[in-house]
């Protein structure tokens, strides 16, 4: 076996324990939210005014996982983030260990952000426009299954798309994409966040407005993050050329 293929056999068996160690944690939290899915449940339907129906038993234990699931994956979040960097890490300089270790609470942060954001803007003013728009034409009655599909399509998406700033810079300080790049693709950038923001809102300007802002905010921070990374990358190398050229300098006389 010649050196590349030992090479390639230590990065798997890298990433094989870094996803063994991710889903033991994504376990341990599954069974915590698990055990706590009945006061998280009556959390989530405190403001409701009539109780959620289920169908079949199916829908009781239905309820038990996702509710279970959201837990384990809000609380894996940082830990995955950690077990990425530690993956990626032996290629990194020391420098760059430091400032990539930095993502990993933000990640976290923004995530939670993005869920608060889905949960008490968009999903309140969504939610009050549909159950409005059936006025006395219906009995409004909800089952605990479309309930809580419903919040987690208000809330996931949210939680992801803020993650952007801090993807965009650790994939800057990997060098995979940089900000000329994203300023590049701006329009397009642009016209595909617009229309996730048509498709998730109520079909009137002011909610379409709400939740289109913060969603180019997020992309021109983005892009400013990675100029920002791009240039702190870019005075490190001017520095490390210089180090070696007074390195040669020093040898030679």
């Amino acid at each position: 076996m010649n050196d590349a293929e030992l090479n390639l056999v230590d990065h798997l068996e890298e990433l094989r324990k870094r996803i063994i160690i991710t889903a033991i944690v994504f376990a341990l939290f599954f069974v915590v939210g698990f055990v706590y899915v009945i006061d998280i449940y009556k959390w989530f339907v405190r403001g409701l005014n009539v109780k959620l129906l289920v169908l079949g038993p199916s829908d009781i234990i239905w309820i038990y996982f996702t509710i279970a699931t959201v837990v384990a994956i809000v609380g894996t979040i940082p830990i995955l983030a950690i077990q990425i960097w530690l993956f990626v890490r032996p290629g990194l300089k020391p420098i760059e260990r430091k400032i990539t270790l930095t993502y990993v609470p933000a990640l976290f942060f923004l995530f939670i952000l993005g869920l608060a954001f889905g949960y008490l803007v968009i999903f309140p003013m969504v939610y009050k426009f549909l159950v409005n728009l059936g006025g006395n034409m219906f009995v409004t009655s909800f089952t605990v299954d479309r309930y809580f599909r419903f919040i987690m399509n208000m809330t996931i998406p949210f939680g992801i798309l803020f993650e952007l700033p801090v993807v965009v810079m650790f994939l800057t300080s990997l060098g995979i994409i940089n900000p000329y790049v994203l300023s590049k693709i701006r329009k397009y950038a642009y016209f595909v966040l617009v229309i996730v923001a048509v498709v998730i809102t109520p079909p009137d300007f002011m909610s379409d407005f709400v939740v289109t802002l913060p969603l180019l905010l997020l992309y021109e921070i983005s892009i400013n993050l990675s100029k920002f990374v791009y240039r702190k990358k870019l005075k490190m190398k001017a520095n490390e050329s210089t180090d070696d050229e007074d390195k040669i300098t020093d040898v030679t006389q």
